[in-house]
């Protein structure tokens, strides 16, 4: 009993909120979603803002920037704030920042959403049910916010003293007028999306999976109750930090050649190989035919390992945090 009680407080319906007053249904129902976009955003935010720095060096390493192509890692994270200033680290952030609130508030918001669906609809339960939920929530939040992650990209590569775009506004207007138009901030859409499902997929199965097999195991020595209700049983905070952070390791290395095909061809023009990189199989067949699978398709994969883990290990504990906070249990 204590075993089953457990598995289905890691696993919540996320039932409505009761408010008071005539509302009605449709009135919590909107109430919860709000909350739920909220949670979803703060999370997102949190998670990006501390991993910043390795991602502008992870888009300086995978498009193998000619001031620091020759660098590894960790002498790239010397390299910038000698070249640019310590802020040169947090270049193209606040374009991050204005696409992540979004990104993480969709992903995780659809991921319950189609959790749900997925289970009433289809009567599919158990773990594929995440795989396929969380698979459906990352390429929902992509194609929602790609041309702000396109712009990001494109202001997290330039260096100082080299800068085609002064800022967002400035890069969404030269972008739409050169790159033909509103297509042109959806290049490297397909490889994106390709990396994406398995991403996305693998990181919400991989934690919702350890999650309620942790809880469902050790509910004493792994879990506490939720602060917002007692009924619920939620990981210990420093346990949902070492599942979200096994979570990202694991749906990064699957999807990594997809990630580094996406940043080249959604820098584009900047690159002088550009003609070479118009598609997702010409940019894969170039990078593996110059570079090779290690200094090409892989390249920076250590360093997304050391931003990713901790990364999704600071957004699925904020989420689950923020959960709480919103009364979403």
């Amino acid at each position: 009993m204590v075993a089953a009680a457990a598995l289905t407080a890691a696993d919540p319906p996320p039932a409505m909120p009761q408010a008071a007053g005539s509302g009605g249904p449709t009135a919590r129902r909107d109430f919860y979603w709000l909350r739920s976009f909220l949670a979803g955003g703060i999370a997102g935010c949190c998670a990006k803002t501390t991993v910043a720095p390795l991602d502008r060096v992870k888009v300086l390493l995978q498009a193998h920037n000619h001031h620091y192509k020759h660098l590894g890692v960790f002498s790239a994270l010397r390299a910038v704030p000698q070249k640019e200033g310590y802020l040169g680290l947090y270049k193209g952030n606040g374009a991050m920042m204005i696409r992540i609130f979004p990104y993480g508030a969709i992903q995780f918001m659809a991921f319950e959403h189609y959790k749900m669906l997925i289970t009433t609809k289809l009567g599919i339960s158990g773990h594929v049910h995440r795989l396929m939920a969380g698979s459906m929530a990352g390429m929902t939040a992509v194609i929602c916010t790609y041309p702000l992650d396109m712009v990001r990209v494109r202001l997290a590569f330039q260096v100082k003293g080299e800068h085609t775009y002064t800022g967002i506004i400035h890069a969404f207007k030269t972008i739409y007028a050169q790159e033909g138009g509103f297509l042109g901030f959806y290049r490297g859409l397909m490889p994106t999306i390709l990396g994406m499902a398995p991403y996305a997929g693998v990181s919400f199965f991989t934690f919702g999976t350890l999650k309620s097999v942790g809880l469902s195991h050790a509910p004493t020595l792994l879990g506490r109750p939720s602060s917002d209700n007692p009924n619920v049983l939620v990981l210990k905070t420093h346990i949902n930090l070492l599942c979200g952070g096994v979570a990202g390791a694991i749906a990064q290395t699957i999807s990594y050649p997809f990630d580094v095909t996406r940043r080249r061809m959604q820098l584009g023009t900047v690159l002088p190989e550009f003609e070479k990189c118009l598609t997702m199989r010409d940019t894969m067949k170039y990078v593996y035919g110059h570079h090779g699978i290690r200094k090409g398709l892989y390249r920076g994969l250590s360093l997304n390992y050391i931003r990713c883990i901790p990364s999704q290990a600071v957004a699925f504990t904020t989420y689950e945090l923020m959960k709480q906070f919103f009364h979403l249990n």
